[in-house]
């Protein structure tokens, strides 16, 4: 039996946000209708981390894949999701645990992030549009510059004013000072691309800033429960279990 693929999201006190999550994870299971596919969660929604992992190895497996759903290699990636495993090696010692890399940088997003923003009723031929391709923000540079690099591929593929990266937090530039750049290159009309998974605050934050300085701008959703999302996910899972043994149950305790 395939070990589990635990799916672990930042978490959020939004319903909305892991209401996506599980969607997303439902396009999982539509892909892979094999595989045992489990949500968690590192802060603010359950279950966390910890206890979904107990639950597998007290379902009887001894291994199990964690697919953290980030974007990027930020302080989440980094520091929280190893904790949270080591913190369950340390009380299931027999558990063994595979974490694969996140979910970005990867054209998979790219894809989903374009198509989304399509819908939302922007045109690649537009000059008079300008795009903010919008993220999180993290004190981690390298984490913003996936951010940037997208806009400045999208910049040279389009028609556009301009497309320039803004942040919700603790990066700049934040969405004022994009739009004005945005507006001395030309723009007449503003759109949002959504660089983020789910809806949630940081997400509502960019919404209102953009609400608040562009008239009628056009707003993109979340990649969300995107195929191409889920299809990453499932390539993240084998890439890693291809590098393990292949994993068995633990014998029954009779």
């Amino acid at each position: 039996m395939a070990a589990p693929l635990v799916a672990v999201a930042h978490g959020s006190r939004d319903p909305r946000s892991a209401a996506t999550i599980h969607a997303l994870l439902d396009v999982v299971r539509e892909l892979r209708p094999d595989l045992d596919v489990r949500a968690a969660f590192l802060d603010l929604s359950a279950p966390r981390l910890g206890d979904v992992l107990s639950a597998v190895h007290g379902d009887g497996h001894d291994t199990a894949v964690v697919v953290p759903l980030l974007l990027g290699r930020a302080f989440h990636a980094r520091v929280d999701v190893p904790a949270a495993v080591a913190e369950t090696q340390r009380r299931h010692p027999l558990l063994q645990v595979q974490v694969t890399d996140v979910l970005g940088p990867d054209p998979r997003l790219e894809a989903a992030a374009w198509r989304r923003l399509l819908e939302a009723g922007a045109d690649p031929d537009d000059p008079n549009l300008g795009v903010l391709v919008a993220g999180a923000g993290s004190s981690h540079a390298p984490a913003n510059q996936l951010v940037a690099d997208v806009a400045e591929r999208w910049q040279a593929k389009t028609a556009w004013a301009g497309a320039a990266a803004t942040f919700a937090s603790a990066a700049e530039p934040a969405v004022p000072a994009a739009i004005e750049r945005l507006r001395a290159r030309g723009a007449r009309r503003i759109a949002v691309a959504s660089w983020f998974l789910a809806p949630g605050r940081l997400p509502d934050r960019i919404t209102d800033l953009t609400h608040d300085h562009a008239q009628n701008p056009l707003i993109a959703t979340p990649m969300a429960n995107a195929h191409e999302v889920a299809d990453l996910i499932l390539t993240r899972y084998t890439e890693t279990l291809a590098t393990t043994q292949t994993p068995h149950r633990l014998p029954a305790v009779l």
